[in-house]
């Protein structure tokens, strides 16, 4: 059972926003990604409070992915894409994904900070740092 409702619409958006943001990371590395995706649509608190969809996580503005600014994601989703969504929507993660609600991609050679955006770092997977609200911030992730 899905850990949230979706639609094929948000499902093929959300298989693209995977691919667009780490496809140069394997299917693990857009498995976390797809984990941040969920956890933001799951999450009740900081500036996730008013977003419920797949397709508000997806667009949020401002705040959101810069993926959606790819051209990666402006073609179809493949089978395997929307499978990997799939797993993410029915409640599989992956640290140091599990409770993150941000990542990004420091320059190269360069350690992940600390904070982000005054939340800590959970831990890194190859060129992406994931970072998780502290515990009783955001206790929808826990």
């Amino acid at each position: 059972m899905a850990l949230i409702s979706y639609t094929s619409k948000e499902l093929d958006q959300m298989a693209r926003l995977m691919r667009a943001e780490a496809v140069g990371e394997g299917e693990l590395g857009m498995l976390m990604v797809g984990n941040v995706i969920v956890n933001r649509a799951i999450a009740d608190c900081l500036t996730f409070k008013d977003i419920k969809t797949i397709e508000e996580v997806v667009f949020q503005n401002p705040g959101g992915f810069a993926g959606v600014n790819s051209s990666l994601f402006y073609s179809a989703a493949t089978t395997l894409e929307k499978e990997l969504a799939l797993r993410n929507l029915n409640g599989e993660a992956y640290y140091p994904a599990t409770h993150a609600l941000w990542f990004y991609a420091p320059s190269s050679n360069s350690s992940c900070v600390e904070l982000w955006y005054n939340q800590e770092l959970s831990g890194r997977y190859k060129s992406h740092c994931f970072y998780k609200p502290y515990q009783g911030i955001c206790p929808q992730l826990y």
